[in-house]
């Protein structure tokens, strides 16, 4: 269950892990709510998809520790400021998501919010690409099975997206294909037009990078998040090693 935290520290939260192996993002991890900010909704919906990415944190620990492989959180409420979107992005501290008035964020501080949380995240992540020196970026969010303002529900159990650089999107999807999971290419948004972090770590420094979204209720237990560890922790390897391999092959 996700708790929302009002007042709490957002800072990114960092876990350590082995270098020049696999780094892990989670840019929407928590619900927390910074001191000083009143969103103006009502608490039942900062335990929703559009405050936080439901099971993405405890996924991505439960993959940081399999893979030993070092991870940053943001660790912000998506509704606080979004840190998986440019700073120019209309949507960056959204008035309305998914049919709820955001009231507390008409007039905000943007310049402040980006100053206090967006770029301070930013920064931990680019600290991590050069401390550990990863050959794959993975970022790990949710997506919710039904949007409250779009009819029809999503078919897909997991969406690989990805922008120019593909090549691990292209091994992960043949991965699960190969273990039969509805998988979502460039779905249930499209990596093309929202890879903000990814573009900026990833593929600005020429490091094989690929955003996973798994659907929410799958991840809401624990019994899901460890399912989904054991699913994706093998295929992340998988794709680290056939990069490397590729990697070698063209020198």
């Amino acid at each position: 269950m996700v708790v929302p935290f009002v007042g709490a520290d957002v800072s990114p939260v960092q876990l350590r892990g082995e270098p020049g192996g696999v780094l892990l993002l989670c840019d929407h991890a928590s619900a927390a709510v910074p001191p000083g900010v009143d969103l103006g909704v009502a608490p039942d919906l900062m335990a929703r998809h559009i405050a936080v990415d439901i099971g993405a944190e405890p996924l991505t620990r439960a993959l940081s520790a399999a893979l030993h492989a070092p991870a940053v959180l943001g660790h912000v409420s998506r509704l606080v400021i979004d840190l998986h979107r440019p700073p120019d992005h209309p949507h960056l501290v959204p008035v309305e998501s998914d049919g709820h008035v955001i009231a507390g964020n008409r007039g905000a501080d943007v310049a402040g919010r980006l100053r206090t949380l967006h770029r301070p995240y930013h920064r931990a992540v680019a600290q991590a690409v050069r401390e550990w020196r990863p050959t794959l970026i993975v970022a790990i969010h949710s997506f919710t099975r039904e949007l409250e303002t779009v009819p029809g529900v999503r078919p897909w159990h997991v969406g690989i997206l990805y922008n120019r650089d593909a090549r691990a999107a292209r091994v992960m999807l043949e991965l699960l294909r190969q273990a039969d999971i509805p998988a979502g290419d460039n779905q249930p948004y499209s990596g093309r037009t929202l890879n903000t972090t990814l573009n900026r770590h990833g593929e600005a420094n020429g490091i094989p990078s690929v955003s996973i979204e798994v659907r929410n209720d799958l991840i809401a237990e624990p019994e899901g998040v460890a399912r989904w560890a054991a699913l994706l922790g093998p295929m992340i390897v998988a794709i680290r090693n056939r990069l490397v391999e590729n990697e070698r092959s063209a020198q």
